[in-house]
């Protein structure tokens, strides 16, 4: 049976980083990296919490450094993608962690673009750019970020906020998501991940998402399952990230069955695939075998996912099309 079509909300190209392509990169830009081999670097891919992760993945990123770079990661992610039944990507990519070490915001946005461009015709995928914002950067970071991107907001979707989430609640970023709701781009973050479902609250009442990514402690906190299921909000969970991050200590507790038993518009995604053992379809795969999924729900996390992705209605239409076919 061929992958489930599928659209993948919660990717961050950074995070697609495979060891090849590392020690490609920095041969070609004359980076050093801490690892002799491509095995050894992939024998650090154990996390004992998100900060862990968030130390190499920052790390790494030293590698991408032009606009070749940037196009390279997204083509490979996107060719991935392809063979794990992804029609539709709507992709994170994090301007603060390269323009800190000398990459201006522009090249990051034209390489990426130059794949993202290229998508429907070289791979069948389209596709949405997202710009986050780090959380355990300053507000006033955020502020400069987007002013700096203000010529590329043709070519960005929405805006999010990512990284390090405890200590760093969304209310933290009000103004820059006021800026963005009046530019007319939606808005997700980051909540209830690592933080207490009060971040979700204010993800929802302060800065006005469309959709909370990750969001799987929001269980804890009946009023909020009932709010999100009244408006329909999604949340984009990544089941493979929640395990090596130590949110779930096994994938079969997942809170998964639970959160669609209790109504609420739940998507599968990959998170950062390179670091966490599987892409988005290696993740339905998962959760179908350690939580017993039947085929009838992987259709129904599969239809969510077109249903939460920014499209318009004719090519959702499309797409959830597909999906009543898939066998």
């Amino acid at each position: 049976m061929p992958p489930i079509p599928t659209a993948e909300l919660h990717l961050h190209i950074e995070g697609t980083l495979e060891p090849d392509l590392a020690f490609a990169l920095a041969g070609r830009n004359g980076v050093e990296l801490p690892f002799a081999t491509q095995e050894e670097l992939r024998a650090a891919y154990s996390f004992g919490d998100l900060q862990d992760f968030l130390d190499l993945y920052y790390a790494l990123m030293t590698v991408l450094r032009t606009e070749d770079d940037f196009a390279d990661l997204t083509n490979a992610y996107l060719a991935r993608a392809r063979a794990q039944g992804v029609r539709h990507a709507e992709i994170f990519f994090d301007p603060q962690a390269h323009t800190a070490r000398g990459v201006e915001i522009d090249t990051v946005i034209r390489g990426i673009g130059r794949a993202l461009d290229a998508a429907p015709r070289a791979y069948g995928i389209t596709t949405r750019l997202i710009m986050c914002f780090l959380r355990d950067e300053s507000a006033e970071s955020a502020l400069a970020t987007f002013e700096a991107a203000r010529p590329h907001l043709d070519r960005i979707a929405a805006v999010g906020l990512d990284s390090a989430e405890v200590g760093n609640p969304p209310s933290k970023f009000r103004e820059v998501y006021a800026l963005a709701r009046r530019a007319g781009l939606k808005c997700v973050a980051h909540a209830g991940e690592e933080g207490p479902p009060a971040y979700v609250w204010e993800a929802l009442d302060v800065l006005g998402v469309d959709r909370v990514d990750h969001g799987v402690r929001s269980l804890e906190d009946e009023a909020l399952v009932a709010r999100l299921v009244a408006d329909r909000t999604p949340l984009t969970v990544c089941p493979l990230s929640n395990v090596r991050l130590r949110v779930v200590d096994r994938l079969e507790d997942h809170p998964l069955p639970a959160m669609l038993d209790a109504g609420l518009l739940v998507t599968v995604n990959s998170d950062d695939p390179a670091y966490f053992g599987g892409y988005v379809g290696d993740n339905y795969t998962a959760v179908r075998d350690a939580l017993g999924l039947d085929e009838a729900t992987l259709r129904t996390l599969a239809r969510n996912s077109f249903q939460a992705a920014f499209l318009d209605e004719e090519t959702r239409a499309a797409y959830l099309k597909e999906v009543e076919s898939w066998s």
